[in-house]
């Protein structure tokens, strides 16, 4: 049986509001607590205890779906009890990205990270661990066309420049931009620029601009206009939730209270192993990350202190090369935005110097090291104040 693929044009909001400049970010500052692929472990992070002021009111352009375009050439679809492929595998990381169980890249190549979404769903659900026909058969329902058309908004200019990589240039910027039109729709889509080229060409990916048409994968995308700098509060609910952080699997996962208690096998007895028989509803996320290097992983039980959209963050060159903080007339202040080295997002923990934030290189997540803190991809890292705010337990271990 063959399937025909279709997609979705995607245009956002009137000419009008996509032309508006985005307001000055209210930004939180934040120390330099967090060292990324450094030697010196860091302090604790300088955030202001009063909520930021917000920002004044501006329009968000919306995604309007459009008629959609039938594709040349049809598809046969994966077997349902198999780890998919192509479009298959597409609509699979979309399903899981959109049930807040992260698959990392979203690029048609189910690795390690969406396997392990996978097992999570399941866990969620009911099923056994390591099936794939009750997630394939879900993400096909749910996500009939896995590749949409979309229109580079005209407000992408306030969001990318040619940003420098020396940190005294950086400085004196009024935000860390995106480098390039193809990094911010990368971004915006839960993908890499490698994958926009894979499916639209080297020579229209590099030399995007506004208003132009791109496909990319049908996603909720990251909006990064919409986020104002807002540092969150505690909340009644997401206050109690818990987290562990799988330093060895690469994972934070998110409950709705402390998890089950873990059940090991007692010396001597026969049985081989203790199998899920129900579904496990105190599971309601999980997402890639990137842990401290070993000798910086601070385990233990540790308490969301602080919640802050837009950080800034304060460059100390002789702390990260000494351990020995510098004047603060001798420190930079990095400017918020998608390319600072803590990403859109900080969630700080009542350990001095850690915490659970975005990045610069979502394609890094789950290789590359930092000093300690809990490195998530911008467009995961965003939705933590969604799942938990100060007051939650986080678990390293």
């Amino acid at each position: 049986m063959f399937r025909i693929v279709s997609s979705i044009l995607i245009v956002f909001g009137s000419l009008a509001a996509a032309q508006e400049t985005p307001s000055p970010l209210q930004a939180q500052k934040i120390g330099s607590d967090e060292f990324i692929d450094s030697e010196v472990p860091g302090s604790v992070p300088e955030v202001p205890k009063s909520v930021a002021p917000a920002p004044p009111k501006r329009v968000i352009p919306v995604a309007v779906p459009a008629t959609p375009i039938e594709a040349a050439t049809a598809v046969t679809p994966s077997p349902l009890d198999a780890k998919p492929v192509g479009e298959d595998a597409i609509r699979l990381q979309i399903f899981l990205d959109d049930s807040n169980f992260g698959p990392g890249v979203i690029d048609g190549k189910p690795g390690l990270f969406s396997e392990l979404a996978v097992q999570a769903w399941n866990e969620v659900n009911g099923h056994p661990i390591e099936d794939w026909t009750a997630v394939n058969a879900a993400a096909r329902k749910a996500v009939p066309n896995p590749l949409a058309t979309a229109i580079v908004p005209d407000f992408t200019k306030a969001w990318v420049g040619n940003l420098p990589t020396s940190k005294a240039q950086q400085a004196k910027r009024n935000r860390m931009t995106y480098r390039s039109v193809a990094e911010f729709m990368s971004e915006r889509y839960h993908t890499d620029v490698q994958y926009l080229i894979d499916l639209n060409g080297q020579k229209k990916v590099y030399s995007l601009k506004s208003r132009d048409t791109l496909i990319v994968p049908n996603v909720k995308p990251f909006t990064i206009e919409s986020l104002t700098g807002a540092m969150y509060q505690s909340d009644e609910a997401l206050s109690q939730r818990h987290v562990v952080v799988d330093t060895k699997k690469n994972q934070a996962r998110f409950y709705e209270a402390a998890p089950a208690a873990l059940v090991v096998e007692e010396p001597g007895t026969t049985v081989a192993a203790v199998k899920r028989k129900s579904a496990n509803r105190g599971l309601i996320a999980s997402f890639p990350i990137t842990p401290g290097k070993p000798k910086f992983i601070k385990y233990g039980k540790w308490e969301v202190r602080n919640s802050v959209e837009l950080p800034s963050w304060r460059y100390d060159k002789r702390l990260l090369e000494t351990g020995k903080r510098s004047a603060k007339s001798e420190t930079l202040d990095i400017p918020p935005g998608p390319n600072s080295p803590v990403g859109i997002f900080w969630c700080g923990l009542s350990k001095p110097g850690i915490g659970l934030h975005g990045t610069s290189d979502p394609e890094t997540i789950g290789r590359a090291r930092s000093s300690g803190c809990i490195r998530l991809a911008n467009w995961d890292a965003v939705r933590l104040p969604t799942l938990i705010r100060p007051g939650t337990t986080v678990e390293i271990r």
